[in-house]
């Protein structure tokens, strides 16, 4: 028997790892608190920040937030469906949504903005609902990549003068990749009936890829090193490294069209604080929260109550340029881990 790739380990023992991590926060909670947990894919700034707002208005709860990625949060959910760890799951594209609804995950709760959102937003049994926009991007390093010579379109990160010079976050792991690599696989069904264009696409950007790394900081601190100089990731998080970090990156919304994730939040099915859970959820949809989100955290709301003239100047310029890639949903749900798992199998560094 082959050994197990070491990637798969790793992130085995991570997810392994996650509810000791969850159980000695909980140990270490000040005042006897409750604790209420969260697991999110949206990273320590927006979290803490949360985190502050919430136990302040809620001095009686310890909010405990677990940060990991999209796929790493239902995997987990999963193995603890007997006896859920979690109360609120923030963040994720719909499409891990709309498998964890179908699972049997997640606990039904219609928010009071509910009406404010697109009816392909949520879902029709209120088990999930629709926060953030996140439009997909290429993203390059600007001290080594000019504007002119960066890749402007999906296939043009697949020119080989990119060999060796594409950083990927491991997809398996993370919502947005495996959006990414959706969308291409996609695009080939509906322009040739079958898969197989969209993975012969992603062979050809796996012969350029230099690392899929394990997580986005070990992304952004080697693309930042020069140690690859193009990557595919969310805009929010890349705009968000352009304005308080030090690594010089830009982007491209791809012209012929990006994924627009719709990410959303949903109450974990058997929490043991449901009403906290609740206040947890509406307290960062609000309209202030999703003000302080779009302004401190370059996030796009969802919601259509919101004056477009009182949301931040880039956020009213990105709209005009994103041209949203078509996504079949139900197909993307039906048939996502399955294109991954032969990703996983017969793609992932066959050029090596």
């Amino acid at each position: 028997m082959m050994p197990e790739p070491l990637a798969k380990r790793v992130r085995r023992a991570v997810r392994r790892a996650v509810p000791i991590v969850a159980l000695i926060a909980a140990a270490c909670s000040r005042d006897h608190r409750t604790v209420l947990t969260v697991y999110s894919p949206h990273g320590k700034e927006l979290l803490s920040y949360y985190e502050t707002a919430f136990e302040r208005a809620h001095p009686d709860v310890d909010v405990q937030w677990v940060d990991m990625g999209s796929q790493d949060i239902i995997d987990r959910l999963r193995s603890e469906k007997a006896n859920p760890q979690a109360d609120v799951w923030f963040g994720a594209p719909e499409e891990i949504f709309v498998r964890a609804a179908a699972e049997g995950l997640l606990a039904p709760y219609r928010p009071s903005w509910a009406d404010a959102v697109p009816a392909d937003a949520h879902d029709a049994h209120d088990l999930w609902y629709g926060t953030y926009l996140t439009p997909e991007v290429i993203a390059y390093n600007s001290d080594a990549v000019s504007a002119a010579d960066a890749p402007k379109d999906w296939d043009d990160v697949l020119d080989p003068k990119w060999t060796g010079k594409v950083l990927i976050r491991d997809p398996i792991a993370s919502g947005s990749m495996r959006a990414i690599f959706g969308a291409i696989i996609l695009r080939s069904i509906r322009t040739t009936g079958s898969p197989e264009q969209g993975f012969e696409w992603l062979r050809r950007l796996d012969a350029n890829t230099k690392e899929y790394t394990l997580t986005p900081t070990v992304l952004y601190q080697k693309l930042g090193r020069q140690e690859g100089l193009i990557t595919l990731w969310d805009m929010p998080d890349i705009a968000v490294l352009q304005q308080r970090h030090t690594i010089p990156v830009q982007y491209v919304i791809p012209k012929s069209g990006t994924p627009l994730l719709v990410d959303g939040i949903a109450i974990v099915k058997g929490t043991k604080h449901e009403a906290l859970a609740r206040a947890y959820y509406e307290l960062v949809t609000t309209p202030q929260a999703l003000d302080t989100a779009a302004v401190k955290f370059l996030r796009i709301p969802v919601r259509t109550d919101l004056p477009l003239d009182a949301l931040p100047q880039w956020i009213r310029d990105a709209k005009e340029k994103i041209t949203p890639m078509p996504l079949d949903r139900a197909m993307l749900a039906a048939h996502l881990d399955e294109w991954m798992r032969y990703w996983d199998s017969h793609i992932r560094n066959s050029a090596r």
